[in-house]
């Protein structure tokens, strides 16, 4: 078996809010491994969202390890941290969170821009990613001119323009009808046989179905984790 590319053991995330505290994840284990497609399932309040938020190391655990390629996560600078969900992690999220007045193709740059690269490079980079999605005909546009599924491929080729071996996605479906839903995960299922690995948060199970594994949480703890 290959060697976790994350491992979180015994995470806890607990938010104290003054007289009382919210125990979010409450001694999680968890392996994931090189072209998983996994899909984080739960009821609301059960944990979802700050595990994404931990995995995408968007905040930190309270108690615990998290492994990130074998390096402890606790020990890396802001710097080493912004790396990771910069290039090696590719965040999808369900209200697209495209730039109003931006072009497709400067909203696919934007990353590449943090990242210091040329803009020749950025372009034609930024190009590539959104012919793997679909858009090749939509660049100039801008994301009032565009379809609820083509604003989430536009978000999808901006995750991938880093080209990060994780994608992480959350509702990634959420405000899309069920056809264009649809469409949208085809597009992931494409991604995972590319070799990425996709990390999937939905409370949809026709949309878990797409996933090879299904990681069920319930009161900030592992239920249930099994092959689909």
């Amino acid at each position: 078996m290959n060697s976790p590319v994350i491992e979180i053991v015994g995470v806890k995330k607990i938010y104290d809010l003054g007289e009382t505290e919210v125990r979010a994840l409450n001694g999680v284990d968890l392996q994931i491994v090189e072209n998983d497609y996994m899909a984080i399932m739960g009821p609301s309040g059960s944990g979802k969202s700050t595990m994404m938020n931990l995995l995408g190391c968007l905040d930190t655990p309270s108690e615990g390890q998290y492994l990130f390629a074998g390096e402890d996560v606790a020990e890396m600078t802001d710097d080493e941290l912004a790396d990771i969900r910069n290039r090696r992690i590719g965040f999808v999220f369900q209200s697209f969170n495209l730039l109003a007045k931006a072009t497709t193709l400067r909203n696919v740059e934007l990353p590449l821009v943090y990242a210091g690269l040329h803009p020749d490079t950025r372009r034609e980079r930024a190009k590539e990613a959104l012919v793997k999605v679909g858009l090749s005909d939509r660049m100039t546009h801008r994301p009032n001119e565009l379809s609820g599924g083509q604003r989430q491929r536009v978000a999808i080729a901006r995750a991938l323009v880093n080209k990060p071996s994780i994608l992480l996605a959350d509702e990634p479906t959420g405000n899309l009808d069920s056809k264009t839903g649809e469409e949208i995960m085809a597009l992931f299922d494409q991604l995972h046989q590319l070799g990425n690995t996709i990390i999937l948060v939905t409370h949809e199970d026709d949309i878990a179905m797409h996933a090879k594994r299904c990681v069920r949480l319930r009161d900030g703890i592992v239920e249930s984790d099994k092959k689909i």
